[in-house]
């Protein structure tokens, strides 16, 4: 179970670790509403390493902000591996930024299907590696109520740009 303070000490954590490997960070999010982005610019200092942070909770701000294809949305949906991956890579050219995470996904407690049920949540994370973009999307599925999905969703965002700053 995640919790704010756990939240707190993990993005301390990651914005030294950025720090310290002269990386920068971006953020397109859009179940967790800029959670993640908050808990990066929450740690004094950050802004030698947080470059930009994106709320695309619309599917509209997905396509216009983002460039995630209507064709994407349309055949996927938002809570997809193909709309995360668009979300993260359209967010690390906006933002020149190193790394970037993305995430799309379903908190409740409305808006679950058979297909993505409610804790369903996708991930993707775009790292820069000289002139090619290396991207990685996953799929989590967390059990609680809406706080409990959001909270480990960033959770999970905040170790995964961790994994990704070495490589």
């Amino acid at each position: 179970m995640a919790d704010h303070e756990a939240i707190k000490e993990l993005a301390q954590v990651l914005v030294g670790e950025l720090s310290s490997a002269n990386k920068a960070v971006a953020t397109a999010e859009s179940c967790t509403g800029g959670w993640i982005a908050k808990a990066i610019t929450d740690v004094s200092g950050s802004s030698v390493c947080f470059a930009y942070g994106i709320v695309s909770y619309s599917n509209g701000a997905k396509e216009s902000l983002l460039g995630v294809q209507n064709r994407t949305l349309s055949d996927h949906g938002a809570v997809s591996e193909a709309a995360v991956m668009e979300m993260a890579e359209g967010a690390l050219n906006l933002s020149g930024a190193d790394i970037c995470v993305s995430v799309s996904g379903i908190a409740g407690p409305d808006g679950g299907s058979e297909e993505k049920p409610v804790g369903t949540v996708w991930f993707a994370w775009a790292v820069r590696n000289g002139s090619r973009v290396d991207i990685e999307a996953i799929c989590k599925h967390f059990d609680g109520d809406r706080d409990l999905v959001r909270e480990l969703t960033v959770v999970h965002a905040l170790q995964g740009v961790r994994e990704r700053i070495e490589s």
